[in-house]
């Protein structure tokens, strides 16, 4: 007899594939039996449950999340869970916390503060630490979860280990074959791959690049080389050099060396020698995957939030210690607001956070629908033309009724169009969610649920539901060899996802405070998860958790379960 059988199924199986009516036996926590056409024709099963019709996909796989810290204090490993996630990959970007040197935890929490807008506080308290090595990092969070967990060995953490101080300098022959060999060893204790950071707006509390940024081709290929001999091992790059023939030349023999998978961190546009060289490698069975998002990279500024337009007006910093009702009062109040508009802002320093708080064309209050997509018309500036109102009234009606203001700091041309392109592309893979990261600017853990109300059913031009699935399943399990999940067929991991499609949503974005030391995050939750399961168990029902917790860490091939 079955464990669990799912009946009266809209099954998308993850392949891509069109959808299909149909039932799916789960036994032992895999995929036993699907039937097609015929809904409720599996075999007995102890448990049953009715789909209704409704739709049922493989449970969704995240490939670029910071839980790093997260997954010692939080095994739901929320928001992500929420949103039909059961399959997480950590470690990106070159940042984490192993391995280490006995007293140097603060500067990797340093760090990660950083890059990543973790609060630091919630990361001191939250991590137990006691391991030195990056397998030893791997048993202290070898526990159970509420979906499976992957991890990346960074290489800034591998670049503090050896080089202590001299970090930020060029490496050594002795220190290259030092992180040569600290790579393998985490490889071959498990971890799933390794990251790097080369990215111009990775800086630490010092303004400083973080570690390795700039690290010669010979480190890096000596890195990749650690690769060789082993049967699984991803190598994830974010860069600011991708349209440099040097650096595409060292990405291309690490992979000719190794035969392992690299994903690079890209955007669709002008830039395109990552694709071309991507579409030449795969001609020749060689795996180079350019990851793309959403959107473009972007900040949710609000009254709690990291970045606040207001804090710039000397009226408003003398109230930002109040309340959140406290604030709101005072924005609402027309001497305060007649003040902060004839005050002379105290503009940052940083250029980039200079415009996020000036550019008022460039502001834009998220709309009700949370589509992330909005129209030249509606920023902070052209809604103050069109009203003839002032635009710091605008601005502070806004942020008065907690309504965040998203801020494109890549650019943005007014649709998201060439994004859903590139996420269309056969050589590209879907990820950027940054899952546990980014905790006082935005929530793009989020993205799943986007994924699949905005953009495959309420967007005027959508793209097709089941390639969407396929994009957040088997094809972002394949980049890391997760072949075991992804796809709904015999001998697969029963992870699924039962979505009322007509009903799933995102709700508003909210700032919590339920990081360790009362840290904020900004979460959102979701609507139209009938249920999550993972290893045939149910893991959520309507949003609820049902406190099973059948994930693990995950574990390289090299290491036998």
């Amino acid at each position: 007899m079955l464990d669990l059988k799912i009946t009266n199924a809209k099954i998308i199986d993850g392949t891509g594939a069109p959808a299909f009516d149909g039932a799916i036996g789960i036994k032992d926590g895999m995929i036993v039996e699907v039937s097609r056409g015929e809904v409720d024709k599996v075999s007995d099963a102890q448990k049953v449950i009715n789909a209704k019709g409704e739709l049922v996909t493989p449970g969704f796989v995240d490939i670029h999340t910071h839980y790093d810290g997260q997954v010692c204090w939080d095994k739901q490993l929320t928001p992500s869970c929420w949103h039909g996630v059961t399959t997480t990959v950590m470690g990106n970007c070159g940042v984490g916390f192993a391995p280490v040197q006995a007293g140097d935890e603060k500067r990797l929490i340093e760090l990660m503060e950083s890059v990543e807008d973790i609060p630091g506080s919630a990361l001191n308290e939250g991590i137990p630490w006691g391991w030195e090595t990056y397998g030893e990092y791997l048993d202290a969070i070898d526990t159970p979860y509420v979906m499976d967990v992957g991890s990346q060995v960074p290489h800034v953490a591998v670049r503090r280990y050896v080089m202590g101080d001299r970090c930020y300098d060029d490496s050594s022959d002795a220190d290259i074959d030092a992180m040569a060999t600290l790579t393998r060893e985490a490889l071959e204790a498990g971890a799933l791959g390794f990251s790097t950071s080369r990215f111009y707006g990775h800086l630490d509390k010092e303004g400083k690049l973080v570690p390795g940024t700039n690290a010669a081709a010979k480190e890096m290929l000596a890195i990749g080389n650690a690769f060789k001999g082993l049967d699984h091992g991803t190598i994830e790059i974010i860069s600011d050099y991708l349209e440099d023939e040097d650096e595409l030349a060292w990405i291309e023999e690490i992979m000719r060396n190794t035969g392992r998978t690299v994903t690079t961190l890209t955007t669709p546009g002008a830039k395109r020698k990552i694709w071309k060289l991507a579409e030449s490698l795969q001609k020749e069975g060689l795996n180079l995957r350019p990851q793309v998002g959403a959107r473009p990279a972007s900040i949710l500024m609000s009254l709690e939030g990291t970045i606040n337009p207001l804090a710039i007006f000397p009226s408003y910093k003398a109230i930002r210690g109040l309340s959140l009702d406290e604030q709101i009062a005072h924005l609402q109040d027309p001497e305060f607001r007649d003040k902060i508009k004839t005050e002379q802002p105290v503009h940052h320093r940083n250029p980039d956070a200079k415009r996020f708080t000036t550019s008022y064309t460039e502001m834009y209050p998220l709309d009700d629908s949370l589509s992330y997509e909005p129209t030249a018309n509606d920023s902070i500036q052209a809604i103050a033309d069109g009203t003839g109102q002032h635009h710091l009234d605008v601005l502070m009606d806004a942020l008065a009724e907690q309504r965040p203001i998203i801020f494109f700091f890549g650019g943005y041309k007014g649709t998201l169009d060439p994004y859903f392109d590139a996420i269309a592309n056969d050589q590209s893979v879907f990820g950027l969610s940054d899952g546990g990261a980014h905790c006082g600017v935005l929530c793009d853990a989020s993205v799943p649920t986007y994924m699949m109300s905005y953009v495959a059913r309420d967007r005027e031009k959508t793209l097709p539901l089941e390639l969407v699935v396929n994009r957040m399943t088997e094809n972002t399990a394949s980049v890391y060899g997760l072949d075991d999940r992804g796809v709904i067929a015999p001998g697969y991991l029963a992870d699924l996802n039962i979505i009322d499609f007509k009903a799933i949503s995102l709700e508003p974005p909210e700032m919590v405070y339920d990081l360790p030391s009362n840290g904020k995050r900004l979460i959102q939750r979701a609507n139209g998860y009938i249920a999550t399961i993972k290893r045939g168990e149910v893991t959520f029902e309507h949003g609820e958790a049902t406190g099973a917790l059948p994930g693990k860490l995950l574990r390289g091939s090299a290491i036998a379960d």
